[in-house]
């Protein structure tokens, strides 16, 4: 996922609830779809950050060598300017780029 194109706000900005119970009838269920993909995006960002910061890992066991690096500084403020998961999970959602279904909807009773 591209998160340089992400337009989702950086703050948190007041929602009315009817667009959420639009979408799937429930409030509920609706808030429970965006919380779930929330988390698929934190593991993903946290992902991507841990594979650019092992870069700089440093495997010695001294504690005194302790050091600045510029480059592992900027990655780790832009990451922090980022918009949280869930205002981008809510955007996506909103915007109905998230898949999802019902499973209780999709069961067949068997006799």
């Amino acid at each position: 996922m591209d998160f340089k194109k992400v337009k989702a706000p950086g703050n948190t900005i007041t929602r009315d609830m009817n667009e959420f119970a639009n979408k799937t009838g429930n409030v509920y269920e609706s808030v429970s779809i965006i919380s779930k993909r929330s988390n698929q995006i934190s593991v993903e960002i946290k992902q991507e950050l841990d594979r650019k910061l092992q870069e700089f890992a440093s495997y010695t066991d001294n504690l005194d060598e302790v050091f600045e690096n510029r480059e592992q500084i900027e990655i780790s403020k832009y990451y922090e300017k980022l918009p949280k998961p869930t205002l981008v999970a809510t955007e996506e959602f909103l915007a109905d780029e998230v898949y999802f279904r019902n499973h209780s909807n999709d069961r067949k009773l068997k006799r």
